[in-house]
């Protein structure tokens, strides 16, 4: 992406104004909000993998329950190890 924006220099023209102008023009060409979103555009995941984590969650799920079934689930440890 080749962004050619060029402001030159008025006659008196100080050194902040013409800053204050080309700031002006970035935004208003919007530049920087299509920079940002395509940096901070993350990809979606794919019906596999969709399927592969809910399988996942399904299954420890059930291990959870389990667990507390047979009384040896310990919460604390869970949250612990979910903080990392």
């Amino acid at each position: 992406m080749v962004c050619l924006l060029e402001v030159r220099r008025k006659d008196n023209e100080s050194f902040e104004s013409m800053i204050r102008r080309f700031t002006k023009k970035t935004i208003q060409s919007g530049k920087i909000l299509q920079a940002k979103k395509i940096r901070f555009f993350s990809k979606g995941k794919s019906t596999r993998e969709l399927k592969d984590s809910a399988l996942r969650s399904k299954k420890i799920n059930t291990r959870i329950d389990y667990l507390k079934k047979i009384g040896k689930f310990d919460e604390l440890a869970l949250k612990r190890n979910k903080k990392r």
